[in-house]
């Protein structure tokens, strides 16, 4: 097929020895990512969510994908053309979709975020895994908070595998990075939040618990070790999630679903009352 108007140097197919290809494959190195403030997404859902969040620098695809996607990739200031080489050096994903996006970063300064006056956010404290760092983001959003932290020594939030497990949530709330969790969980204070930590040993039992109506920050720790003693100590409450069943416990991203959730319902409901 003849190549769109859109595609950069008509006639040119990018390989992986073009500068700007090689320039975007760095961004797989979270030091290339901070010091550009770029990060890459891949497949079409990513690419729609990051255009209409006018995050998109540039997109990387094959002939065959601009084929499939033409009428997304119209939107698109610049479209580059690739080889399926090129492509896949760009990717992480055993059968790319044909599409990357360069990105710019969506870091928002703590102070702005609750500025907002935000009913429910979600803290991530030192998790490490990148696949639960996006999956916490695509539950937070899907619950309605509007913000997610990472805090402490967490995960870059732009890993890839965190960009792809937030199936492009990553794009719809306020991202926020802070160095210092107990600051964090301060600023939240005083911004009038009630601070929770999801604690599977926490006096509290989420489903006796009456009072989830309020604007809410949830805490939640790492998969291997959970929060640190200081932070469970700092929130207003400890929650522990039920085990009904036999299982020893719930994993970061099905804990921080249910806490998420049940608070989504209250304030639901106290809006709906009012």
């Amino acid at each position: 097929m003849p190549q769109p108007d859109v595609i950069q140097q008509p006639g040119a197919v990018f390989t992986t020895r073009t500068p700007r290809v090689v320039a975007a494959r760095r961004l797989q190195r979270r030091r290339d990512r901070d010091e550009t403030g770029r990060f890459l997404a891949e497949g079409p859902q990513a690419v729609r969510e990051a255009l209409a969040a006018g995050a998109v620098v540039e997109v990387f695809c094959t002939t065959d994908a601009y084929a499939r996607h033409a009428e997304l990739l119209q939107r698109v200031d610049r479209v580059s053309a690739v080889d399926d080489d090129a492509l896949a050096a760009l990717t992480e994903t055993v059968q790319p979709q044909g599409l990357v996006a360069v990105c710019t970063q969506r870091d928002v300064p703590l102070a702005d975020a609750l500025r907002k006056a935000p009913r429910l956010v979600a803290v991530c404290a030192d998790i490490r895994d990148p696949g639960n760092a996006g999956t916490v983001l695509r539950t937070a959003d899907a619950a309605g908070a509007t913000a997610v932290i990472f805090a402490g020594d967490s995960v870059d939030p732009y890993n890839g595998k965190a960009v792809r497990a937030s199936a492009g949530s990553l794009f719809h709330v306020d991202v926020v990075r802070a160095r210092s969790a107990q600051a964090t969980v301060d600023a939240l204070r005083d911004a009038g939040l009630r601070v929770l930590a999801a604690d599977g040993y926490g006096e509290s039992d989420l489903f006796e618990m009456s009072d989830l109506d309020r604007p809410t920050a949830w805490l939640f720790g790492s998969e291997a070790h959970g929060l640190p003693d200081d932070l469970k100590h700092a929130a207003d409450a400890r929650v522990r999630v039920p085990i009904l069943g036999g299982a020893e416990s719930l994993n970061l991203a099905a804990a921080a679903a249910v806490c998420l959730y049940a608070s989504a319902k209250a304030l639901k409901a106290s809006k709906e009352s009012m």
